[in-house]
This record gives structure tokens, C-alpha cells and sequence, in this order.
């Protein structure tokens, strides 16, 4: 059987594919003799969704503490994954604000969100600083096929000037591997696909393309032979897993094919899905795939740049996102934007209930995972880089309590709760950003 080994996980291989599989008892035992009696255990994943414009601040806070809390009517999507979360108050990214550099909120809201260091002022030299979640994926060089996926809706601009004298770069990006390099965004789910699933040539993709057949066909004899020696609960998994992989293939497929017919005027080998949530859902499932697999253990979703002024029109808003942020108080403008608010949420709720779908042991991937959502900016009209609107999903292998609402004093540093999350996910760095420290109140 031509398994490859990889850092306690085995891939399928077929021409131009690694395919990875997911945690199975069957293989503990090999495995463990090659980890020198090691404890095989799940690995501790994280993930960051990130959402452009800030939120109607009243509908995201829950209104009552306590055992007794209740989510908010933004967050009322995340109801049947409650117990599994923590609601925070009272972060804040304070290189998110004006100071002396002026006009640029947007801009200083994504470039702030995962490094917590104030951006250089420029179209052309970007300088910021590497973000936590390349931090992690530093660490865990070589643990897996790749250290990091970035994904979002809307490509990557690393050039010119998109706010105020912001680089696009500052706007259009949220992970950043040094403090001048942003790793661009995987938008187009057959090249994320390809990004995660296949082995760098060009071999396997050139014959998929050619005869539309699914990685599972390249990888059928080492499936087939694994399949033999494993037992019966572990032979359900991996059929669950390739029914998985098969259906996600088949919709990447359909979105292509509707994206070219929809543009019979120019030539496009891939495509994007044109509708939101449907765009949203094939990338949120590679992501849970990614993380299934252990291909990766961090990934990035922007849900779209920051600033964006995408329409809505799935939940009947037909104006630009940004520009309605920019609310005056207007209560019909605020009354759509908390249609997209709560529109974001429940996608944020589908990539829960994908990720508390996956059985890993006694825990899910879900319960396995650290997942934050949230913004730059928490009020879009003013502005505010204060109580942040974030959601912390996941316990990072049961080390956290969850079902929470917590309410911090006063500022605490958004690199505080990085500080935090470094410590669950077994990363040691002391310093990051502009933390004051660990957030206390998490554990």
C-alpha cells in the first residue's frame, strides 16, 4: 500500500495527490511506535473568520450575564452552539485609532485585527507586523502537509492605495507572514482545493481537468487497500470522509461551470460561486476538509475585505455594506445592517455545525479547535476600535470553560487574548503586539 507518512497522519497517494485522511483508531498503534510511544491525541487547531465593517454593537451584546446568559439577537444563530463558546466584551486594538496617522480606519482596522501593531501610513513600503496566526503556523512548520490556508471572498490587492493613503495590502489582508509580507487569500474554491489536496505538480490536476475525474479515483487503490484492514467503525468514518470529498468535488465543479456560463464572453478555467452564502460554504468545508486531514491546523477566512461595500441581496439589502455602515443613526440603514450582521452570523454557525460534525475521539473537531470571529472595528459609523464585537468558539481540547459571557474592565489588548490562545495551542512566545499580558479571565 503506497501510504506516506506525515507527522502521525497518512496520506493517499495517486498521480499528482496526497490526499489526507482523517484520525482513525485502526492507525493508532503504527503510529505510535513511529512516535517513539509518544500519545496520539488530536491536534489543537486555529481558526479566525473575520467580517468587514464592524456591527450594530446593541444587537451583537448579549443583554444579560451571569449562568443565565442568553446570546444576542445578531448571535441567535450561534443558539445550538452556545455551551461551546464564549462571547468576549471589552477588547480593543488601540493601533486601530487615528493618533497622528488621520483618516484610515478600515484600512488599520484588518491590517490590526490578527498583528496588533499599528500600520506604516503608505501605498508603497507596507510595514506592519507577522499576525498570530502565522505565529502558530511558524511553530508548527513541518507538523503538516501546509503550515497555514488563507481564504476569503474577494482577491488579495498588495497594491496601491485603497484608504486614505492605506496600501491595499492594509485592507485586502489579515495574515501576515513578516511585517512586509501579507499572505494572500485562496478565493476560488477549485484552487483551494488544489492548494490543500494536491501534491504540487501538475500531473494529478492536469489529468482531473482532462477527464473530470475526483481525487478519490487517483487515490482508489490505496483507499481500497486501507479499507480491508480497518475495522468497522473506522470504515464508516472514512466512507463518511470520501462522501465528503466527493460531494464537496461535485459542488466546486457546479460553481465553476455556472461561474463560466454566467461569463460566456471570457475564458475562465475556474471560477467563484456568485452567490455569498453559497461561496462561503464551499470554503468554510475545505476549511473543516483542511482540518479534518490534518493538512493544516490554522487557517484565515476573510469574509471579505474590510471596507468592502458588497450587496446583499440574499437577505434583501441592495445597498454597499460600507456604505451602509456609515449609518447617521438612520434607523432604516441600521435596520439593514442588521440584516447582514445576522446574515454573517448564521455562516459563522454553518462552520460550526460542519466542525462539531466530525468526530475526533470523545471530542468533535469543533470542541478540538479554537475559532474566532469578529471585526476590526466594532461601531462601522464611528469607527471605534474598542469592544470589539468576538466570539471565541471551541475549548482547544477541553482546556477552556465555555458557555460564557465574558466582560472585561476597561481596555484589554486584542493581543492579550492572542497571548492566551498561544498558550492553549502550546506556542511559546512571551511577547506579541501591544499585550500587557495573558487574559485570565479565559482560563
Amino acid at each position: 500500500m503506497n501510504l506516506v507518512q506525515l507527522d502521525r497522519r497518512r496520506f493517499l497517494r495517486g498521480a499528482g495527490v496526497a490526499l489526507g485522511l482523517p484520525l482513525l483508531e485502526g492507525l493508532r498503534p503504527s503510529i505510535r511506535r513511529l512516535a517513539a510511544a509518544e500519545t496520539v491525541s488530536a491536534p489543537r487547531r486555529m481558526a479566525v473568520v473575520f467580517f468587514p465593517n464592524g456591527a450594530i454593537m446593541p444587537n451583537w451584546k448579549p443583554q444579560s450575564d451571569g449562568p443565565q446568559w442568553q446570546l444576542s439577537q445578531t448571535l441567535a444563530p450561534l443558539a445550538p452552539f452556545k455551551q461551546k463558546l464564549n462571547v468576549i466584551e471589552g477588547l480593543a486594538h488601540d493601533n486601530g485609532r487615528a493618533g497622528k496617522d488621520g483618516a484610515g480606519d478600515h484600512a488599520r482596522s484588518s491590517a490590526t485585527f490578527l498583528t496588533a501593531t499599528r500600520p506604516v501610513k503608505t501605498a508603497g513600503n507596507i510595514k506592519v507586523g507577522i499576525s498570530a496566526d502565522q505565529v502558530v503556523a511558524q511553530h508548527l512548520t513541518g507538523a503538516t502537509k501546509l503550515p497555514s490556508i488563507e481564504l476569503g471572498l474577494s482577491d488579495s490587492q498588495n497594491a496601491g492605495s485603497c484608504d486614505s493613503g492605506y496600501s491595499c495590502a492594509y485592507s485586502s489582508n489579515i495574515s501576515w507572514r513578516s511585517e512586509s509580507q501579507p499572505m494572500s487569500k485562496e478565493t476560488i474554491p477549485q484552487q483551494a482545493f488544489e492548494r490543500l489536496f494536491g501534491d504540487g505538480t501538475s500531473e494529478g490536476k492536469a489529468e482531473r481537468d482532462f477527464f473530470r475525474r475526483s481525487v478519490l479515483d487517483l487515490v482508489a487503490r490505496d483507499a481500497e487497500s486501507l479499507h480491508r484492514q480497518l475495522g468497522r467503525r473506522d470504515r464508516q468514518k472514512l466512507d463518511e470522509y470520501f462522501t465528503n470529498v466527493r460531494e464537496l468535488e461535485q459542488r466546486i465543479a457546479a460553481s465553476a461551470d455556472a461561474d463560466q456560463a454566467a461569463r460566456p464572453d471570457i475564458q475562465l478555467p475556474q471560477g467563484r460561486p456568485e452567490r455569498f452564502a453559497e461561496h462561503t460554504r464551499l470554503m468554510m468545508d475545505l476549511m473543516v476538509l483542511a482540518f479534518q486531514t490534518d493538512t493544516t491546523r490554522v487557517a484565515t477566512f476573510m469574509l471579505d475585505n474590510e471596507g468592502s461595500n458588497r450587496v446583499y441581496a440574499e437577505v434583501d439589502v441592495h445597498e454597499g455594506h460600507h456604505e451602509l455602515s456609515h449609518h447617521r443613526n438612520e434607523q432604516q440603514n441600521i435596520e439593514k445592517i442588521k440584516r447582514i450582521d445576522l446574515h454573517l452570523a448564521e455562516q459563522f454557525a454553518y462552520l460550526l455545525n460542519r466542525l462539531d460534525s466530525v468526530s475526533e475521539g470523545e471530542r468533535s473537531l469543533l470542541d478540538n479547535s479554537l475559532v474566532l470571529y469578529g471585526s476590526g472595528l466594532s461601531d462601522g459609523n464611528r469607527h471605534l476600535h474598542h469592544d470589539l464585537p468576538i466570539v471565541l468558539a471551541g475549548s482547544g481540547g477541553g482546556q477552556i470553560a465555555t458557555d460564557r459571557l465574558i466582560r472585561l474592565s476597561g481596555e484589554t489588548p486584542m493581543a492579550n487574548l492572542y497571548l492566551s490562545m498561544f498558550d492553549l495551542l502550546g506556542v511559546p512566545v512571551d511577547e506579541f503586539g501591544d499585550a500587557t499580558g495573558r487574559l485570565t479571565s479565559l482560563a
